[in-house]
């Protein structure tokens, strides 16, 4: 097996993580109709190319830990064969659960991928410590650290606003009393009674907005900036959290320096985005839990902040774990969490890491002949 080879296998799954990964820290600003879906997507795909290229920073330890060293044999780890098996199995993984719509976890994939291969080619070698120690526990621990955090922060952020006299403003529903309009020129509704502006919009299109100042500040515009603030600064924490692992592929192998690697890497996340976001944000924007720009600030925030945090330590955290993790949290203390797709999601999470298991030592065994 040649580096070019490795080079493809790592574009191929740097693509596959972009299409599945990309718009999760956007999601709740499309979810929340904060924005569009396609500025949503523009700010992701900028954000987590700024985090990619800026990997470099915190790249050692996750480099380290996802060539596969320390979990099989050091020879094994630096196997163009073993990569690639490992590439190709993680990518095929993604792949699939983006065309499906399900957003799970490359560095779920990747795991699988090394085990299956590694099994197959270090014949119980696979070393169980470091895998429970730097694997499986930051995969387990990171959703439901995501979820209580959200559903302890959002109550008092709510309190907050509260006692800071920012009020909610809803939809008016008009039942059947008739009330004498006038239509202008734009479209605009105006009741005569009283000028009042009326907007007819679809009910997927409806929020819930705030008035009120903080600080001196417009309470709504003040918040859709935090909230943006936050979106990026997930995308930022994916890519920082993210580009190492799939680059560690091309480095183990000597195919690629890490600065290429991880310029290579940022690249193909982003098209894979662009061309392939759309059915994971529908699912993690709309089939999760229902949101308004307060509850879907908290949760933004509250993955942002573990992502980053995970990737200063070097902890391989999904980035998919973390932010469901958060939409759960928020939907359980609101009450609107949607229980059957959180159970597909979680179905997804269980069977990614057994089927690129299975991939990888297929495809290690295939690639022998």
């Amino acid at each position: 097996m040649t580096p070019p080879l490795l080079v493809l296998a790592l574009a191929l799954v740097a693509f596959a993580n972009g299409a599945n990964d990309n718009f999760k820290g956007v999601a709740t600003l499309y979810g929340s109709a904060t924005t569009t879906y396609r500025a949503a997507l523009l700010w992701a795909t900028l954000t987590v190319g700024l985090g990619s290229l800026l990997a470099a920073l915190v790249a050692g330890r996750l480099v380290a830990v996802f060539s596969g060293a320390g979990l099989v044999p050091a020879a094994l780890a630096m196997q163009p064969r073993f990569l690639l098996s490992v590439a190709l199995a993680a990518a095929a993984a993604v792949l699939l659960a983006s065309r499906l719509g399900l957003p799970v976890s490359t560095t779920h994939a990747l795991l699988g991928a090394l085990l299956g291969a590694g099994l197959m080619a270090a014949r119980g070698a696979v070393a169980g410590g470091p895998l429970v120690e730097r694997f499986v526990l930051p995969l387990v621990l990171s959703p439901v650290l995501a979820g209580g955090v959200t559903a302890l922060l959002y109550p008092m952020l709510r309190g907050a606003r509260t006692r800071l006299g920012v009020e909610r403003e809803m939809c008016l529903c008009v039942g059947e009393q008739a009330e004498p309009v006038q239509v202008t020129s734009a479209g605009v509704v105006l009741l005569r009674s009283s000028g009042l502006a009326l907007t007819v919009e679809q009910r997927a299109h409806c929020a819930t907005r705030y008035f009120g100042t903080v600080i001196g500040f417009d309470a709504q515009r003040l918040l859709d900036r935090l909230h943006f603030l936050s979106a990026g600064a997930v995308g930022f924490a994916r890519g920082m959290n993210d580009a190492p692992k799939i680059a560690a592929l091309a480095v183990a192998g000597t195919a690629l320096g890490l600065p290429a690697a991880l310029a290579v890497t940022a690249a193909l996340m982003a098209l894979g985005g662009l061309l392939g976001a759309r059915p994971v944000a529908e699912t993690m924007s709309h089939r999760i839990t229902g949101m308004n720009h307060g509850q879907a600030f908290t949760a933004n925030a509250v993955t942002a902040a573990l992502v980053l945090a995970a990737s200063g330590f070097g902890l391989p955290v999904s980035t998919t774990h973390v932010a469901t993790g958060a939409l759960a949290g928020l939907g359980a203390v609101t009450g609107q969490a949607r229980w059957r797709s959180i159970g597909i999601i979680a179905l997804a999470w269980v069977g990614t890491l057994p089927l690129a298991a299975l991939l990888g030592a297929a495809l290690h065994l295939v690639l022998g002949r």
